[in-house]
Parts: C-alpha cells; structure tokens; sequence
C-alpha cells in the first residue's frame, strides 16, 4: 500500500471514528420531547432516533465497537505510511539509521494521536452535546444500520456486558433516562425563575409543586362545616338551600346519618312541578366515592375524574366518616380559586 493511500485511510478512519463517537453521546444526549413530535409528524429519521433510543445499549455497544475498531486500525495503518514520509526528510539531517527511525516513530505517534484525540474524539463529542437532537436525526440512522449488519455479534457482545453487570446485582436498562424528578422539576423552575427567565405570576407552576405533596385531609370539609339535606328531602328542600346557602351541590343523608351521594341542581330541573314536594328519586342522588384521608391528591383528582364526581367521602384508617372533599377545592389547589356559579355574592 502506497504512503499516500495510508494517509487516505487515516482521513477515512478518523471520520468513521467521530461519526461512532458522535452517534453514540447523540443517542444518550437527545430528549424524547424534542424527537417524539417529530415522529408523530411522519419523519423516518425521528422514528429511527427514537428506536435508537430505545435500544440504548445495543445503539452504545455499536459505538463502542466501531470506536475499538477504528482505533486500532488508525494507527497500523497510518504509522507506516508516516513513518515511511517522515524518514527521507529525517534522513537528509544526517542522523543515524536508528535515531531516524525512532524520531519518526515518535513524531507519527504524537501527530496520529492528537488528530485521534481532537478530531475523532473531542470535536465530535462537543458537537453531539451542543446540538444533540439535531445530531441524533443526522447520525442515528447510520448507527441503527451498523447495529442491524452486525447485531449477531453486537447481541453477544452485549449479552455478556449484561451478565457481567448482573453478578454485581445490577440490572441493564436498554432506553437512556431523559425524564426528570419532581425535585428536579421544581429545581430547575425555581432556578429559572430566579434568574428571570420564567414567569410565574398567577402562581400555578408553583401551586402545582405544592399540589403533589397534599393529602386529601388537607382539604377536607369537616362533617360539621357540611350542608346535608336528610333522608326523604325534596326538590322543594334543594331549592330552600339554594335560597339559603347559594351552592349547586347537596350532600344527602340516610336515616342513619350517614352520606349516601349528593345531588345537583340540575338533576332537579326536568322534574314537573307535581313532584317537587315529592321525595328525590333515586335516581337523581349522585353517588361519592369513598377515600382514605392519606389519599394523595394526584389521585383524589384522578379518582374523582375517572368516575365524573364532583365529591368524594373521605374516611380514616376504621371507616369513619371525616367529611368531604370538593373538586373545586382540588383544582383550586391548581388554578387558584373557583367560584360556584350558582353561589350569591354578600354584600354588607
């Protein structure tokens, strides 16, 4: 092989190296926020960076492959045709045979090892960490078609990578970790806020922190603060209260006491007016469920939205009835307050 055609190699590997270190700090850099729109859109690339990083540590093993590779072939190819180029100039400052050799060998050394460094390792590496969901679309294509041509010996490579880790009671994860912890979240907000690149005025981003640490006893309605109309009462009763109280929902009670649903105003209007005096149907009694008081909000709201409730009955760890959680009361706790549309404003 001839001198200059080593240089060639040289020039090809480098670039085969820094497109593997580049694809492989793409792969584990990129947010899935950033890519999953694009796929939705249609876009092949997406969809292929998406895959790639799903698979992360085959998509890693890949890499490191062609890296292993294209190092060690980087310096048998090259060193001779440098070596070679370097020995005639080296020669004519009438050095020795063997100091000539050595000072080639090390000047070949030096130079192939700081163009591996800077351009087939820290150039494309800077660059997937600056841009890295723009360099995930560009070089996770190739990367994935690397994988596939070679994924029997990239599978067993990996295979024993994974069995090594679990004699260490670790267990491998085949997708990069591109979410964030609350604490994290709140972190990053408060942050941002402070330095006045974010704006929280009306104070939801904030609530919203503060919502997830809440229990459905913070906002409970104790028994005794509670409008309850009682067993057997009419929509003559619901419209009293409503004269009364202004609100749009009432708690119903058994005889016994206790809290059986609660009904709306609404439910009450297509009733004719013969039957206003007559007992609530059923049927128009909304039911409630029922929580314990150390339900986190998240999911007293989740609760309470799956079944289309507006109340929820929270009891304690033996069943007792505590009192009743409103749904304004809990998007309150998002948005800031809520007003009934029904309730009558007081003037003094």
């Amino acid at each position: 092989m001839s001198d200059w055609l080593g240089i060639l190699w040289l020039v090809l590997l480098l670039i085969a190296n820094a497109f593997f270190v580049g694809a492989e700090f793409a792969v584990i850099s990129a947010r899935r926020s950033q890519i999953e729109p694009k796929a939705e859109a249609g876009s092949k690339r997406a969809k292929t960076a998406l895959y790639a990083m799903e698979h992360a540590t085959l998509m890693l093993a890949t890499a490191q492959l062609g890296i292993t590779v294209c190092s060690l072939l980087i310096l048998n190819v090259s060193e001779p045709a440098i070596h070679h180029l370097l020995e005639g100039p080296l020669a004519w400052t009438g050095l020795s045979a063997e100091v000539v050799n050595v000072t080639a060998f090390v000047i070949t050394l030096l130079g192939v090892s700081y163009l591996h460094v800077v351009f087939g390792e820290m150039v494309p590496k800077n660059a997937a960490f600056s841009m890295p969901d723009q360099a995930v679309l560009l070089l996770a294509p190739p990367l994935v078609w690397v994988s596939h041509v070679l994924r029997h010996i990239i599978s067993a490579l990996n295979a024993i990578a994974n069995g090594v880790l679990r004699l260490f009671k670790v267990e491998p994860k085949s997708e990069t970790n591109s979410t964030f912890t609350l604490e994290e979240v709140a972190s990053i907000v408060s942050h941002s806020t402070r330095e006045g690149v974010l704006e929280d005025r009306s104070g939801a981003l904030t609530a919203a922190f503060e919502f997830t640490t809440k229990q459905a006893k913070d906002l409970l309605v104790p028994l005794d603060r509670l409008v309850v109309l009682p067993a057997g009462a009419t929509p003559l009763d619901v419209e009293t209260a409503v004269v009364r109280h202004g609100f749009s929902r009432y708690l119903v009670a058994a005889a016994s006491g206790e809290l059986v649903g609660y009904v709306h105003i609404k439910d009450l209007v297509r009733l004719g007016e013969n039957r206003i005096a007559e007992p609530i149907p059923a049927k128009r009694i909304r039911e409630m469920v029922t929580l314990h008081a150390d339900t986190e909000l998240e999911d007293v709201l989740a609760r309470m939205q799956a079944r289309g409730i507006h109340l929820a009955r929270i009891s304690n760890g033996e069943g007792v009835e505590l009192g009743v959680v409103f749904l304004e009361d809990v998007i309150e706790e998002l948005v800031g307050e809520v007003h009934d549309a029904t309730r009558r404003r007081r003037f003094l």
